[in-house]
């Protein structure tokens, strides 16, 4: 597993709790981990396989190492499997969208039934998502440009 990998792994991670309304020192802590593991000169895999103790690298407490831990051996962190069961799987998609965070694609999701990409780029085709307040015309479009391009927000 590569640290862009991981690194998406905690980007999702700390999406999910934002929408979810969670506390935001611990998301914070999960998107400053994916930043220190992307931009790591060595990959966490091999620190893992050496036995090396993650917590040296800076910003990562023992319970981040160990969900690391757990993500490089078994391909799974439980938080992250939990967090995604509580939401629709299209839901990851979406947040994958440039211009569309957590908390757009919550109120996306809540006031609109939007569940998918493809749910997303009909509601804007029809008009629903400009006429939510605070999106406007002007952030649909971009959005539905997002969507045709094939842009994606956490690219590894």
């Amino acid at each position: 597993m590569t640290n862009a990998q991981i690194a998406k792994v905690f980007d999702e991670i700390a999406d999910l709790l934002e929408m979810k309304g969670e506390n935001q020192f611990k998301i914070r802590a999960y998107r400053q981990a994916a930043r220190t593991i992307k931009k790591l000169p060595v990959e966490v895999e091999r620190m893992v396989s050496n036995g090396e103790d993650l917590e040296e690298i800076p910003g990562i407490g023992d319970a981040i190492a160990a969900k690391i831990e757990d993500l490089v051996k078994t391909g799974h962190v439980k938080v992250h499997d939990e967090l995604r069961s509580q939401f629709p799987q299209g839901i990851l998609d979406i947040l994958n969208i440039p211009g569309v965070g957590p908390k757009t694609t919550l109120r996306l999701y809540a006031e609109l039934g939007v569940k998918s990409v493809a749910e997303l780029e009909q509601a804007i085709k029809e008009g629903r998502v400009a006429a939510m307040q605070r999106m406007g015309e002007k952030n649909a479009r971009k959005i539905l440009e997002a969507i045709e391009s094939g842009e994606k927000r956490h690219s590894c």
